[in-house]
């Protein structure tokens, strides 16, 4: 068994989806499994020139892959069964291919009222944190018991170690959400409510062993939606949010800008154990003709995008691993 997992190494909406899926396309991938969250995750596909957007279902549907949402997430149902439909509806084969995991938590409609009158720290009120409570508190609702998802219940264990496949199973795991959120790595009480790093990903049901690459995805500038004050001072930030379409795919609320941390990049990188990094968005700053990073709180202005490729991967390579590839793209749908 062989496992590569994408991780985002900020505070979500950095590309996760379109890595995922520029992979799908070049690996043979027997399974993709998410490992994490639920549906306030909103990852953007562009597959064939038409552009999805999925909260639940893993991208390994678009090129006929086993594509599995883990044990480690939670699951509303009715948006699960309109994704499928959505997709369905759009000519992607789904039949056969998309599966829920049977100890997969589900969100409830209940979760959702409680979360829309809890104290706002920017969540996206889709009920994802009282869900996850209830989970630890052992009192949750498992997926097995919503006879609605019957026809895509699939028992992990069974299908990664039981089945004619085994041996010859390449997992891809997609995350949701973004280090900077992460319940215990990320800035508390502004988090999500899952784990976001590679760890997450082995709870689902593969041995650390298994883990060939870590793709850490980053944005070549940083967002973040949510309640706390992120936004700095620069009057090219409306510029880029417009140009770089930084809306939040889940709630539409305006993301806030900054430069790169290369702090929180370093951290993220080392921790989850990186292979790979691309940043993305590449091509918006190349709109605006300005390259900047945070280090410390020392800001560092680039002349080119060349000045800051070679910075980064230098740092990269000094600070994380001399070994670790670094990508940057400009393009939606390929790396």
């Amino acid at each position: 068994m062989i496992a590569d997992v994408v991780v985002d190494l900020q505070y979500g909406d950095c590309g996760k989806g379109k890595i995922t899926h520029a992979l799908c396309r070049e690996r043979d991938y027997t399974h993709v499994i998410r490992y994490n969250g639920g549906c306030n995750a909103g990852h953007t596909i562009y597959h064939e020139g038409e552009k999805f957007i999925t909260h639940h279902i893993p991208c390994g549907v678009f090129f006929g892959i086993k594509s599995i949402i883990g044990p480690g997430c939670v699951v509303h149902t009715d948006t699960f069964l309109k994704e499928v439909q959505m997709l369905d509806d759009a000519g992607i084969k789904t039949d056969g291919l998309i599966f829920v995991s049977t100890n997969a938590h589900l969100i409830t409609d209940w979760h959702r009222a409680e979360e829309k009158e809890e104290e706002d720290i920017g969540t996206t009120k889709k009920g994802n944190g009282p869900a996850y409570r209830d989970k630890y508190a052992r009192k949750g609702v498992r997926a097995f018991e919503d006879p609605r998802l019957s026809q895509y219940l699939i028992d992990v264990y069974e299908e990664l170690y039981e089945s004619e496949e085994f041996g010859e199973i390449e997992i891809m795991f997609e995350g949701a959400q973004g280090f900077g959120l992460d319940i215990d790595w990320g800035d508390y009480p502004y988090v999500t409510s899952s784990h976001c790093t590679v760890g997450s990903a082995i709870l689902n049901g593969v041995p650390p062993k298994c883990i060939r690459d870590v793709w850490g995805v980053a944005k070549i500038y940083e967002t973040y939606v949510g309640a706390k004050d992120f936004e700095g001072v620069d009057e090219l930030f409306d510029e880029i949010r417009t140009l770089g379409q930084e809306f939040g795919s889940t709630t539409g609320r305006p993301r806030q800008i900054n430069w790169l941390d290369f702090d929180l990049l370093r951290m993220a990188s080392r921790i989850n154990g990186t292979t790979h990094v691309v940043f993305n968005k590449m091509d918006i700053l190349d709109e605006v003709q300005c390259w900047c990073a945070f280090e410390g709180d020392v800001l560092y202005e680039f002349k080119s995008r060349k000045d800051i490729e070679l910075w980064l991967e230098t740092k990269l390579h000094l600070e994380v691993d001399k070994d670790i590839e670094v990508m940057f793209s400009g393009d939606k749908e390929f790396i």
